[in-house]
């Protein structure tokens, strides 16, 4: 894959990663539907819409077949973080998943030999810099049950990531991927329906979060990520919680404040340094 083309599908990822974000925000926050459910819809309706495109473009997929350790970190990262955000902050939850995100990734990175240089390492601090000035200051002690939910679901994300990188067909493995989770979603929902609460616009967007910023967002990330080394793949999902940040002044009207504007300054331009070095 060229460096053009990795760059366009990781910017096109996070963008998607980002507007998840948004989505989840405003269905959770504001009670709009409870935890299992979102996390049902979101799955089945990224399932159904994978599906779809796979079988309209079915005469040049792969067979479609169901990895379930991958399908299992996708529904691991996905219940998680859906029963995470009852007790956490947005900040607190988005700290402590890319957080985890990084630790997994860049550390299986060098488990596996890579060595990042002097100047990816200097790009990395800025990085987490800027994620820290823009989440920290405004956080209260968290939760220990909401913050260890959340770290699981950063190194389920985290693992779910690195094991897309031998992926030869993407929209074929994140449909099967999806499928795979729709029968451990509907557990959850089956044992949560107690305490069922949704409405019309709840329902709206945890369909959105799953068919459109999930489902095909995550598609995209798959065919991304053989471009990517497993410490850049962790360094550019930083670029997230700035991104909702940003959506988050343009599509919920939150104040844009100058930590907002420093912050994604810094994000961004650590994450450039270490997609451009060379090792």
């Amino acid at each position: 894959m060229s460096v053009s083309s990795t760059l366009v599908y990781t910017s096109l990822a996070m963008m998607a990663f980002a507007a998840n974000s948004v989505l989840c925000r405003a269905a959770l926050g504001q009670s709009l539907i409870d935890a299992s459910s979102f996390t049902v819809i979101r799955i089945v309706s990224g399932a159904a819409a994978l599906w779809l495109i796979w079988k309209i473009s079915g005469s040049q997929r792969e067979k479609l077949s169901i990895d379930w350790q991958s399908a299992s970190m996708l529904f691991v990262y996905a219940v998680t973080f859906s029963f995470a955000y009852i007790t956490l902050e947005t900040g607190t939850g988005a700290l402590i998943l890319f957080g985890l995100v990084q630790l997994t990734m860049i550390g299986v990175g060098l488990w596996q030999g890579q060595r990042p240089n002097a100047l990816a390492w200097i790009g990395m601090g800025v990085a987490i810099a800027g994620l820290v000035y823009l989440l920290f200051p405004g956080l209260r002690a968290p939760s220990p049950y909401g913050a260890a939910l959340m770290g699981i679901a950063g190194i389920a994300w985290g693992i779910y990531s690195l094991r897309g990188k031998g992926v030869n067909d993407p929209i074929t493995a994140t449909t099967g991927n999806f499928i795979g989770a729709v029968p451990m979603a509907l557990i959850v929902g089956v044992f949560f329906l107690q305490d069922l609460s949704m409405n019309v616009v709840g329902i709206m967007l945890a369909m959105s979060s799953g068919a459109l910023t999930s489902g095909v967002g995550y598609v995209i990330w798959y065919a991304a990520l053989p471009g990517l080394t497993p410490t850049k793949s962790a360094n550019v999902q930083l670029s997230v919680p700035a991104i909702a940040a940003i959506g988050g002044v343009l599509l919920l009207s939150e104040p844009l404040t100058l930590r907002l504007v420093v912050a994604s300054v810094a994000i961004l331009g650590g994450i450039a340094i270490v997609l451009w070095q060379r090792h």
